[in-house]
């Protein structure tokens, strides 16, 4: 059985199961970093778009109406928080969603949260 969590005030209200399944710190992190990251609306709609495509920094920034430096500024904040990734093509860099169950997982309560559908 696993060892009992003591706290220093017992309200009877603590259900030791909920202790023992509580998230490794390192975990709760690198999730508050992804959402900390997508709070901003530039790079929730730049995450989005990527989620369902591949696109160039010239492209993104002419989708989204920003300059190239904006945008790369907002994938390099992406990317950092493992969201992105990038593939160089001859001399262009193309960025996508990385395909993981965070990322799978934001990709979806933005379209659920936003009334968003998926393109077909």
């Amino acid at each position: 059985m696993a060892e009992l969590i003591k706290l220093p005030h017992n309200h009877g209200t603590c259900d030791q199961h909920v202790l023992h399944e509580l998230p490794q710190e390192s975990t709760i992190k690198a999730v508050s970093d992804a959402m900390k990251q997508l709070g901003d609306p530039s790079r929730l709609r730049i995450f989005w778009l990527l989620c369902h495509t591949e696109e160039c920094v010239i492209n993104i920034a002419a989708i989204m109406d920003m300059s190239s430096p904006a945008v790369s500024h907002h994938l390099r904040l992406l990317k950092n928080a493992g969201l992105i990734e990038s593939e160089r093509h001859g001399k262009e860099m193309y960025y996508r969603a990385t395909k993981d169950e965070l990322t799978t997982s934001l990709h979806h309560i933005i379209e659920e949260v936003g009334r968003i559908s998926c393109p077909q």
